[in-house]
């Protein structure tokens, strides 16, 4: 961000850059504009004393100021340096410098010769490496001169003017000393302060470890060198080699310090380094960078997918804005296993190359932090999958509804936090023909389409209602808290029921899903079918009610209704129906369960009998007795067809037997499934069934519907060929309820045609039932077959019947089917009650 321009920033911003003040914080710069001002006014003050030589001084003044001033210089450029923070803090000879100076020179020209010997060695020292600032040579400079006007007045108060190797004067030397010691520490320590280049205790603690011995060295040596060069001068050349060792020994000290301590921190930044997310990473990354090198400011730049990310810090202090000088940058790539996770830059605080080892060090640094970076990227990332798999366990992916399991724990939840006597609706909803959707417009199109409905559904659930999507083409909507509607009818006392507004919501919605919608570019409208249940909170469980309202859907779209509600009787049926396929295998095994019950076929004149028809029945032992109506279909649909089938004609020919071994010549007839015509083995199996029993192929009639005969499999008219060819004669049921033309009769010749019931029953009163009757009465005496009506049930019908000309007919009129064990006794009857004109059902001359 860009500051606003603040009026006459430019010509102040002109002189601070050139004295060196930018980037400098307003605290530091008053306190070197205090530090410099004073020291000129110390120095400058200083020379007005006047000037008194003791005898015992061993140069003359001009000669002692210079030394002074040589000696300031030579102690500054043998400075050693330690980092301190983001700050460097220089140790060097100045102690020495000032006893020496404080005995060869005047005290009162000593500031003025430090201030002088301390800037010319810092700004040679500038200008060979460090390249330091006017300011910043100027606040060292005056800081020692107000270090040395501080010992020299300490050491002017305690020595006077006792002789150079008295005792007095050394303790006032060792005291000036420990005052230049005092006043540089407490100068540097606050400048470094101001500065925010190291914390207050850091300070305290580690200036003193690295000067104490320094100073400790310097008193000794600038003591021993005022005694030396007071007695024997010459031996001023033996200090050379033991400055250059003790030198040596203090510049080891520090640099095994200095190692300690970056290694120390280095090994607390790493530690702290690991984070859960790559913010925390980087944040600790930045603050460790910052302390471990001292850095003045630190940048991280992480790759990521479609670009990069970037994290940068200042060190305390540094005013940016004002464009502060920084050292050079060090640029490491960090990666891990050959994966670029990013880059690390740090600018180092002094303005001079950096050394190998920091250089070593800041690599090392980019590792570690490569790795946990790497390490936070694949958290994030297992924290990213955990989430969606979170998500996706109690969403639909595709609607982004709750699914079948979320609906039920949130729920249950929500149904026990209600009042156990609150009504609870669950609206169970249904796209009709959605496989349609998918087959025409793809998957992609029928998700489109679950989606706008997802969002209809939505749009209209209200507070608390949950919304899920429960199967493929499902919803469910469940209401809390079900508002009954009252009307006209229900009395004041009561409370009226909550149905009748679950019914309303769910027709609201079926509505409302149910609007046109565009999809792929079609306009397309779905039809919704709705189970609705309702039951109190506290007296039903959510599985329970999805089930209850899974029985109303079925109904629902069984009989194609918008809305159907849950009945208490679909229970049975439908655990009725999931037994029911069990229960017929136990009852194929039983041999007592499917049972046959005949009905004769008799004349309609002489009332004789033409034959038998054998309706097959369950001895269901829970149930009863079944009709086929309740159990054929799962007989048709499962493997349990071709032993049902083989029971049923074992049945039959065994009941034909039994009135053929009396004399009753008259076959039996079996309906025979759909499924059967398409087996090519079914003939097989009836040759089977006949030959086990010894029985005549003409004793059996194989009654086939219409529908089955005219269908266009080619297999049909196989299986059909193969029975007439053996002899097995063939009826055709429910005649005139198909869909064919009288093409049927030569297509699928049959030896006997059935009237369907439902044209008998109406004969009497519909013109048209009777033409239909009339016209397969005509069609059977043409072909040369028999004709039966079904159905007969009272005398009248009988009459119009036989004066329609129609031979043969089977019904309540005549006898209700029976038990096999009373067929052969009511056919007996029938044959004797009989007169003797009984045609047989295939004439001799039928084909």
């Amino acid at each position: 961000m860009t500051a606003p321009p603040v009026p006459g920033a430019g010509v102040r911003r002109s002189w601070i850059d050139a004295a060196g003040l930018a980037g400098r914080s307003r605290g530091v710069r008053a306190l070197t504009a205090c530090v410099v001002a004073l020291a000129v006014l110390v120095a400058v003050g200083g020379t007005l004393l006047p000037v008194a030589r003791p005898d015992d001084r061993p140069l003359s003044v001009m000669a002692g100021l210079g030394l002074a001033a040589l000696l300031v210089t030579a102690g500054q450029l043998a400075r050693l340096r330690f980092r301190l923070g983001r700050g460097v803090v220089s140790v060097s000879w100045g102690e020495a410098a000032f006893i020496i100076g404080y005995v060869v020179a005047p005290p009162g020209w000593l500031p003025l010769a430090t201030l002088t010997g301390a800037a010319v060695a810092w700004a040679l020292l500038s200008w060979l490496d460090e390249h330091r600032n006017v300011a910043e040579v100027a606040h060292l400079a005056a800081s020692l001169a107000l270090g040395t006007a501080g010992a020299a007045t300490v050491a002017r108060l305690i020595g006077g003017d006792g002789a150079v190797l008295g005792v007095r004067t050394q303790i006032a030397l060792v005291a000036g000393a420990l005052t230049y010691l005092l006043i540089t520490f407490g100068l540097a320590a606050l400048t470094l302060a101001l500065h925010r280049d190291a914390a207050a205790e850091q300070i305290f603690a580690r200036i003193p470890y690295a000067k104490v011995p320094m100073f400790v060295g310097n008193v000794l040596v600038g003591l021993g060198a005022v005694a030396v060069l007071v007695r024997k001068p010459i031996w001023l050349l033996a200090f050379g080699p033991a400055l250059w060792l003790l030198q040596r020994t203090y510049r080891m000290h520090l640099r095994a310090e200095e190692e300690r301590r970056m290694w120390e921190a280095f090994a607390a930044a790493t530690a702290a380094l690991p984070g859960r997310t790559e913010a925390d990473v980087a944040e600790a990354g930045l603050r460790g960078a910052l302390d471990v090198f001292g850095a003045r400011r630190v940048e991280i730049e992480v790759r990521v997918a479609g670009g990069e990310r970037r994290y940068a810090e200042d060190g305390p202090g540094h005013d940016i804005s004002l464009g502060g000088r920084t050292g050079p940058a060090i640029t490491r790539s960090m990666a891990v296993a050959g994966e670029v996770v990013g880059e690390l830059t740090v600018w180092l605080a002094e303005p001079t190359l950096p050394a190998p080892r920091d250089e070593a060090a800041i690599s090392a640094y980019g590792d570690a932090l490569a790795a946990a970076l790497h390490d936070a990227a694949a958290h994030d990332q297992l924290t990213e999958l955990r989430r969606r798999a979170d998500h996706d366990g109690v969403h639909d992916q595709v609607t982004g509804l709750r699914n079948r399991g979320s609906l039920l724990t949130d729920g249950d939840r929500l149904m026990r936090e209600l009042e156990r006597d609150s009504h609870v609706a669950l609206l169970l909803l249904d796209v009709r023909g959605f496989r349609e959707v998918n087959g025409t417009l793809g998957h992609r199109g029928g998700d489109d389409v679950l989606r706008l409905i997802a969002e209809r559904l939505s749009e209209l659930s209200r507070g608390s209602e949950l919304v899920a999507r429960v199967g493929d083409d499902e919803f469910a909507l469940l209401v809390p808290g079900l508002t009954a509607l009252a009307d006209s009818s229900t009395p004041l006392h009561e409370t009226p029921p909550p149905l009748p507004s679950a019914v309303r919501r769910a027709r609201e919605l079926a509505e409302h899903v149910g609007l046109p919608m565009e999809v792929a570019g079609v306009r397309l409208a779905v039809e919704i079918a709705v189970g609705v249940v309702v039951g109190r909170a506290g007296r039903i469980e959510l599985t329970e009610l999805v089930r209850r309202a899974a029985l109303a859907l079925d109904q629902a779209k069984r009989q194609e209704l918008a809305v159907a509600t849950y009945d208490t009787s679909q229970d049975a049926v439908t655990i009725d129906e999931l037994a029911l396929l069990a229960e017929l295998q136990d009852a194929l095994a039983a041999h007592d369960q499917i049972v046959l019950h005949l009905q004769p076929a008799v004349d309609l004149v002489t009332a004789a009998p033409t034959g038998v028809e054998a309706l097959v029945r369950w001895q269901h032992p829970r149930r009863g007795q079944l009709s086929p109506n309740d159990f054929i279909r799962t007989v048709e649909h499962t493997e349990l067809l071709t032993p049902f089938t083989h029971r049923v004609l074992d049945l039959a020919l065994s009941a034909a037997a039994s009135w053929a071994a009396v004399g009753v010549e008259v076959p039996v007839s079996v309906n025979v499934s759909a499924r059967s015509l398409l087996d090519p083995a079914f003939p097989g199996q009836v040759a089977d069934a006949l030959r086990r029993h010894r029985a005549p192929a003409s004793s059996l009639v194989l009654e086939i519907t219409e529908s089955v005969a005219v269908s266009d499999e080619a297999i049909v008219d196989d299986v059909l060929a193969e029975l007439r060819d053996s002899g097995v004669q063939l009826s055709l049921d429910d005649f005139g309820t198909g869909y064919s033309s009288l093409s049927i009769v030569t297509r699928a010749p049959v030896d006997e045609i059935k009237i369907d019931r439902s044209f008998v029953d109406d004969m009497i009163d519909s013109s048209a039932a009777e033409a239909v009757v009339r016209g397969a009465v005509e069609l059977g005496a043409r072909l040369g077959v028999r004709v039966v009506a079904e159905g007969v049930e009272t005398t009248e019908q009988r009459a119009a019947l036989i004066e329609l000309g129609c031979p043969n007919a089977q019904g309540y009129h005549f006898c209700k089917p029976m038990p096999a064990d009373r067929i052969v006794q009511a056919l007996t009857q029938l044959t004797e009650a009989a007169p003797d004109n009984i045609r047989p059902l295939r004439a001799d001359d039928a084909s």
